[in-house]
């Protein structure tokens, strides 16, 4: 299948130039060392090594309608152990905004994660996993997430939950570099000629 932004271009070159370093997605392994490094490889329709070998395959509008992109935390756990080095988590960012940019996302719950997990960063300059789980989960299936739980009360007896949010020190300066990455972004969009976009 072709592109429809690059009519004679593969679905993989698409995602390779719209990534930064993108060219090394062409040496992956088949391992399965980032799915099995994924926190929520669980809760992803497909693992990253399954979605890479779908975007080799062309199989745009599979990948694009995928949870895959949504529920990568950006733990950066997969690309430290990838033995090809391979830019993982900066292929998910691309995928998310590539699935935005097609219109793949309006029935899909993960955006809301996405964003849910966004606002808490912007807000305390880092994830608050109570907060997050709570709404993401009472927004979408709340009765299928009744088992989670317990997952919850164990890890709050280990010290591993927190009950509230904790802000960073320096919430000036992440405020900063975010207010740059996104003028870069608004700038690199009305010029068109962004591979990051």
């Amino acid at each position: 299948m072709t592109s429809p932004i690059h009519p004679q271009q593969t679905f993989l070159q698409d995602v390779i130039d719209a990534t930064p370093g993108g060219d090394t997605l062409r040496t992956c392994l088949q391992c399965g060392t980032c799915g099995g490094s994924c926190p929520s490889g669980a809760d992803m329709d497909a693992t990253p090594r399954r979605l890479f070998a779908m975007i080799a395959a062309g199989l745009r509008d599979e990948v694009l309608q995928s949870n895959t992109p949504w529920y990568c935390v950006s733990c950066y756990y997969c690309m430290v152990r990838c033995p090809q080095e391979i830019h993982i988590t900066d292929v998910m960012y691309s995928l998310k905004r590539m699935a935005i940019r097609e219109g793949y996302t309006d029935h899909d719950a993960a955006p809301d994660f996405s964003q849910t997990f966004i606002g808490y960063v912007e807000r305390y300059g880092r994830s608050f996993e109570l907060g997050l789980a709570t709404r993401f989960h009472l927004a979408h299936s709340p009765l299928r997430k009744v088992g989670i739980g317990t997952l919850a009360l164990d890890m709050f007896a280990r010290d591993r939950l927190a009950l509230t949010p904790k802000r960073i020190k320096d919430m000036e300066g992440l405020h900063a570099i975010l207010e740059t990455a996104k003028a870069m972004a608004r700038k690199a969009e009305a010029t068109g000629g962004s591979k990051l976009l």
